[in-house]
């Protein structure tokens, strides 16, 4: 992963914000519209040296894909390796695509926020300057509405990452900057949702959130949602109930509590799980009162929950239009600055006519459905264990498109070529002044950027493989003292002490492999394996290996409460974490590893703790047990009597 060297962030710290004005609809058209927002965006100043080394790179890329495409045309290529090639072709930044002498947008992309420049490719917006101009020719400023920049082209078409971070004080300090604006002279302070991932409890982000918000920041209050519950499964009944508990109690020791918390609430923004409930507790109890932002920590799932409001009946009818979806990715901080929708204004009516759509949908069943919605049903079941329907009550009436029809365009002689009538151009859809005027807004803001993270070690191909997208499978292993437990190449625990075996329970993507072996071979397989296909991550070999931190242990005691329930859990940074289950009394001392500058942390008590009991046979000659699959649930669905 890139790191920023000490010039550059020096240069950050001085560098001069720029404010750019953004104006919605009739209210820029008229130009004595009020001011929507004024918002702080980072200049980046890439170093000469710097720029000269991307130029080089850049070009040998460049000079690679040729070759390669002389060799073998694209047309030979497996499917796989085809996008392969055309991600790196898309993440190569070649130096005649910027144009330093045309100025910035003022406008800001609609994946990630950043403001929209061809000048610099190496800076948050780049959209390249053939592209850029030629938006500018065809209709003014207004033709980059909507536009996103080459970032967010190659994360939604290639799932490729442009090499673009930015240090944490400095996420930090736009997210500071956004939340100080102060409240609108026309409602009250805004609400803040933080939305935190589940399986990142302790959440590392979540104790500095007092400081972030400070006695300057006019904050009404913190809604925390407990996001990514569809990847865990349900352990006991009542799991979700003991996972609030948890969310609660991370939140006392960050000092959130009493009229400073509003709520805590569990959902999944990705399967829909627990989003309706979300949006009913938002229009009860906050209505349309000030401002809502989502805060949180990269990977939390903020923008995928962004875009889930947006489709829902807490956003304007029209906006899901007129709003462009925000760019979702597993890289780290793919947000750079502000996204917001207007909020519908949840009237008595409204309210009402919403909550009947709901009690007709709870009342169907999966039969009732049609084919469309089993289909994307299945889809979501194969993701996690928990689903949720996601629904619209107010939605606007499209009018039919008429079809113009003229003989002439499809009449040709036999001495011509047939033509391809002209496109017209589609005029995009605006905001009217009435419509933003008084308008509140949800506002996705830039993840702040989690420290001693492993993620912040690993490649695009590697931070895939680490991040659950579906839901995890535990993986239970029965260990006798002197036996090590590989998590990939990134994290490793040792049994080293005991009187009896203990089950050790993986949870962690389903991607990484798991190998169990001897304390007098673990050190040989490292070795041998660390960067290749057996261990899997980092990937690379040799040369990848020498640049990763080594493996840094940490001596940990466990006295065991019996052989149903897990003591605690070994959470290796963000790449797992293991449930350790002993005998009642039995004293075990472990000794876990995780790469060096890494978080590794015990957690007690466990998450899942009766986790072990989720699993199959064991398989004969082998320290595993089968796997087993909970199955999914479907909220908001009724159940029939064979289910």
């Amino acid at each position: 992963m890139l790191r920023l060297g000490p010039a550059l962030l020096a240069r950050l710290a001085r560098a001069r914000p720029r404010t750019p004005l953004r104006q919605c609809g009739a209210a820029a058209a008229a130009g004595g519209g009020e001011e929507q927002e004024r918002f702080v965006f980072l200049e980046y100043e890439p170093d000469p040296a710097e720029r000269v080394a991307a130029a080089a790179a850049a070009a040998a890329a460049a000079a690679t894909l040729r070759r390669e495409r002389e060799l073998k045309p694209e047309r030979e290529l497996k499917p796989k390796a085809r996008r392969e090639r055309r991600a790196r072709g898309a993440a190569a930044a070649v130096p005649s695509m910027s144009d330093p002498s045309v100025p910035p947008s003022g406008l800001s992309c609609s994946g990630c926020g950043a403001e929209l420049q061809c000048g610099d490719g190496g800076a948050p917006g780049f959209v390249p300057a053939e592209k850029y101009r030629s938006l500018l020719q065809c209709e003014g400023p207004a033709g980059l509405r909507g536009t996103v920049c080459q970032r967010c082209w190659a994360l939604a078409h290639y799932g490729s990452a442009l090499r673009l971070r930015l240090p944490p004080d400095e996420h930090r300090r736009v997210v500071s900057a956004a939340l100080r604006r102060g409240p609108p002279p026309h409602g009250r302070g805004p609400l803040l949702l933080y939305v935190l991932d589940v399986m990142e409890l302790p959440d590392p982000v979540l104790p500095q959130l007092p400081a972030l918000l400070g006695p300057d920041v006019p904050a009404s209050g913190v809604l925390v949602v407990g996001n990514k519950v569809d990847l865990l499964p349900a352990d006991c009944p009542g799991h979700l109930g003991r996972l609030r508990q948890r969310v609660a109690a991370a939140c006392a020791r960050a000092g959130l509590r009493g009229a400073a918390l509003v709520d805590i609430r569990l959902v999944s923004a990705k399967t829909g799980y627990g989003v309706e409930g979300l949006i009913s507790r938002l229009q009860r109890s906050w209505k349309c009162a000030g401002d809502v932002y989502l805060l949180g920590a990269t990977n939390s799932g903020k923008s995928t929950l962004f875009n889930t409001l947006l489709r829902s009946d807490y956003c304007k009818s029209r906006s899901s239009d007129i709003i462009d979806r925000a760019t979702v990715s597993p890289w780290p901080g793919t947000t750079l600055n502000l996204l917001k929708f207007p909020i519908i204004n949840p009237t008595c009516d409204r309210i009402f006519r919403r909550q009947e759509r709901l009690k007709e949908e709870a009342a169907k069943t999966e039969d009732q459905l049609s084919t469309e919605e089993k289909k994307y049903l299945d889809q979501l079941k194969k993701q996690g264990y928990l689903v949720g329907r996601v629904g619209r009550t107010f939605q606007q009436q499209k009018s039919s498109a008429e079809i113009d029809f003229d003989p002439d365009l499809l009449s040709y002689s036999m001495d011509e070529d047939p033509k391809d009538p002209p496109k017209k151009h589609q005029e995009r859809e605006e905001f009217t002044h009435n419509e933003v005027k008084d308008a509140r807004w949800c506002f996705d803001t830039p993840g702040i950027v989690k420290e001693d993270c492993i993620l912040n070690l690993l490649t695009e191909k590697e931070v895939k493989l680490v991040l659950p997208s579906h839901a995890i499978v535990p993986r239970t292993f029965i260990l006798k003292p002197g036996m090590v437990l590989f998590l990939a190449a990134l994290g490793r625990i040792d049994y080293l002490e005991g009187e009896k075996p203990a089950w050790f329970s993986v949870l962690a993507s389903n991607l990484l492999p798991v190998h169990v072996t001897t304390l007098s071979n673990a050190d040989t397989i490292y070795e041998k394996h660390a960067g290749q296909q057996f261990l899997k991550v980092p990937m690379g070999g040799e040369e990848r290996m020498k640049e990763f931190p080594p493996l840094v242990p940490q001596d940990i005691r466990l006295k065991g409460i019996g052989t149903t329930e897990a003591v605690a859990d070994i959470k290796l940074s963000s790449a797992g974490w293991v449930a350790v289950t002993a005998h009642a009394e039995e004293e075990l001392h472990l000794r876990a590893y995780t790469p060096k500058g890494t978080a590794l942390v015990v957690r007690e008590p466990p998450l899942l703790p009766y986790i072990s009991a989720i699993r199959g046979p064991r398989i004969p000659g082998t320290p595993a047990y089968r796997t087993k699959k909970p199955p999914s649930f479907v909220e908001n669905l009724r159940t029939t009597g064979s289910r």
